[in-house]
């Protein structure tokens, strides 16, 4: 401990996380906080320019309204999500991002993110809700318009904030935090008035599809470890809808999306025996009224396709090849025009990835895939928690003062219901497809909001530095239960003197794939199950208090895992609680299989775990729908 400095600082506003919501969050909180003579302050467990879900880059903004061009209005976009979330989400929070998402896709461009364009020079679509982008680069763009806007001299990148912390008199506001950096030995306190907590999703909770030397390798984002989630309840924050975990279709091993290939290829999907699996409509019929919705649900198409798999009918396989052929089929009468054609659409096969998943067109490459020769697998993943792709999970937050009803705004748009702790993007609960641009929407919003949270409180918060070195010695206790353990072992992996980090995820993983719906189960779980697994992460708890960290790096692979812990209960902990398959595709409970309680069930799910009595308490929110379409 004697080897780390206590590096205290202060702030008006801490940003904590670097991704699409952060950058959103910076951008307008900068402007509005130099007009109110406030500091903001941003950082970053990693290096904002490739930061968060958009490091590797998108192949197309999934959300664009284009209200301007009366496309859509933002009606039009509640509908769709709603169906889409099997009637569970919170219409004020997705209205509000409908109608303010264009204004955030118009800035990408104007800061130089290259998007398609059609003949007359609109956005080329790609589906309803999503235009095509050159975007290697987005979240570069993206965040070198916040960091312009924060000043460098306002920004802390590769510091990881483990703990969050609340006013010494009033344990319901938010007053700082607490984290250490990754690069150098410096554990740091900072005390904020308001703190906007953007720290992305959930991904390695349950053991991933990729092992071995593919060990790592996710649709999401690996690092993103549920501090989100954990943080803000382990200082009673609600969350909402932490059930609602994720099942991404995408390409085998390589994870590639298969949004563009569905959407812009018009590409069709085929099981084992070259049937379309799609047409199979007999067995949504449970789940209605959303079998009949316009698109069909993510998690309902899910189903249609994991049926396949389970019945044995796979693999299935996305019919690159026909795609191509058919988009090309018109020009078949001029040879010189088709393979000028087929090179164009060859070239936007391998872009997409190339753009997004580099890893899935090296797969292609290793496997001798030419994507307009050759079809290629597809598969479920395995979960993960996110609150601004096709599902929900996230914090249960004040909506906006215009739409919310009276019981769902306490003040301030985005903020949670600990004061002054505001989030967005991924940490926000029952608001689904913002994707990256309704994120940083999202964030913008969070942003002005908690600027206005400070200027109607101005009165300073009390931070108890009488603590700071218990929490410096909690912060380091991984490398000092290292230290005092590692030469009384032949081989410092295994010990009974503490758990290295990576065992200890392959622990949690095994708990939450076995006994929680993973992959090996066919995403089922049930009461028993969901019980056994509270049982197994109770006593994963007792043994994270021997967590052991070589160097600064296994250091945060053991906070990010012990995050990870507590996402895993609240998910456990919500999932036994809603007594039916409200998103069959994602999860099935086997007790409750093709069971939609519509008049028990149509609810929004919210936990707490109180930081005094140290229980969680779990209640039912009724869903209201007040907006026509």
């Amino acid at each position: 401990m004697e080897a780390f400095e206590t590096v205290e600082m202060s702030t008006d506003l801490l940003i904590v996380g670097g991704g699409m919501s952060a950058c959103g969050a910076a951008y307008e909180a900068s402007y509005w906080a130099k007009k109110n003579n406030l500091k903001v302050l941003l950082v970053d467990k990693a290096a904002m320019d490739r930061s968060g879900a958009v490091a590797m880059g998108l192949s197309a903004i999934n959300t664009y309204i284009g209200i301007d061009r009366n496309e859509n209005t933002p009606e039009d976009f509640v509908q769709y999500v709603q169906n889409d979330q099997m009637g569970t989400v919170r219409e004020d929070l997705v209205y509000d991002v409908a109608r303010h998402v264009d204004s955030s896709v118009h800035l990408f461009e104007k800061w130089g993110l290259p998007i398609w364009k059609d003949a007359e020079g609109n956005y080329q679509r790609a589906g309803r809700w999503q235009i095509m982008i050159n975007g290697e680069s987005y979240k570069v763009i993206v965040a070198e318009a916040a960091k312009n806007a924060l000043g460098v001299d306002n920004i802390i990148e590769r510091l990881f904030i483990v703990r969050l912390l609340t006013d010494a008199n009033d344990p319901k506001r938010i007053a700082g935090a607490a984290g250490f950096s990754v690069r150098e030995n410096k554990v740091y306190f900072i005390k904020a008035k308001a703190i906007c907590c953007m720290c992305g999703g959930a991904v390695h909770i349950f053991r991933p599809r990729s092992v071995g030397e593919g060990l790592g390798r996710t649709w999401y984002p690996p690092w993103n470890a549920g501090s989100n989630y954990a943080m803000m309840a382990q200082v009673g924050a609600e969350l909402a809808q932490m059930e609602s975990r994720f099942i991404p279709t995408r390409f085998k091993d390589g994870y590639g999306p298969v949004g563009a290939w569905f959407l812009f290829f018009k590409s069709s999907a085929t099981n084992a025996f070259d049937e379309e699996y799609i047409h199979n409509t007999d067995v949504l019929k449970p789940w209605a009224p959303y079998d009949s919705a316009k698109p069909v649900p993510t998690p309902l198409r899910n189903h249609q396709m994991m049926l396949e798999s389970m019945e044995g009918r796979g693999p299935v396989f996305m019919r690159t090849e026909r795609a191509i052929a058919a988009l090309a089929e018109k020009y078949k009468d001029d040879p010189k025009e088709y393979k000028k054609k087929m090179k164009e659409l060859e070239s936007e096969a391998w872009e997409d990835f190339l753009d997004m998943t580099i890893s899935q067109a090296l797969l292609w490459a290793g496997q001798n895939i030419f994507p307009e020769e050759k079809k290629s697998e597809i598969m479920a993943a395995e979960p993960y928690f996110i609150g601004s792709h096709a599902s929900h999970a996230g914090m249960w937050v004040s909506g906006p003062a215009d739409l919310a009803p009276p019981e769902w705004n306490w003040g301030y748009n985005r903020m949670t219901t600990i004061n002054g702790l505001f989030t967005a993007g991924d940490g926000v609960g029952c608001s689904a497809h913002k994707f990256s641009s309704g994120s940083h929407a999202e964030g913008r919003i969070a942003g002005k909001a908690a600027i206005k949270f400070l200027v109607d409180n101005p009165g300073d918060v009390n931070l108890d530095s009488s603590k700071f070195e218990g929490i410096k010695a909690e912060i380091l206790k991984p490398l000092k239960t290292y230290e005092e353990g590692k030469s009384y072992t032949v081989t410092d992996d295994i010990t009974p003197n503490y758990i290295r980090p990576k065992m200890f995820l392959f622990r949690l993983n095994k708990i939450m794939d076995e006994y929680a719906g993973g992959t090996s189960m066919w995403y089922t779980t049930n009461k028993a199950m969901l019980e056994r697994a509270l049982e197994e992460l109770r006593m994963l708890y007792e043994d994270s208090k021997f967590l052991g960290a070589s160097d600064l790096h296994e250091l945060m692979r053991a906070w990010e895992n012990y995050h990870r812990l507590w996402t895993s209960e609240a998910h456990v902990r919500h999932i036994l609680f809603r007594e039916e398959t409200r998103y069959p595709g994602y999860y099935y409970r086997a007790d409750y299989k093709e069971v939609l309680d519509q008049a028990n069930w149509k609810v929004f799910t919210i936990s707490r775990w109180d930081p005094e009595t140290r229980k969680w308490s779990i209640r039912k929110e009724p869903v209201k729908e007040f907006l026509q379409p």
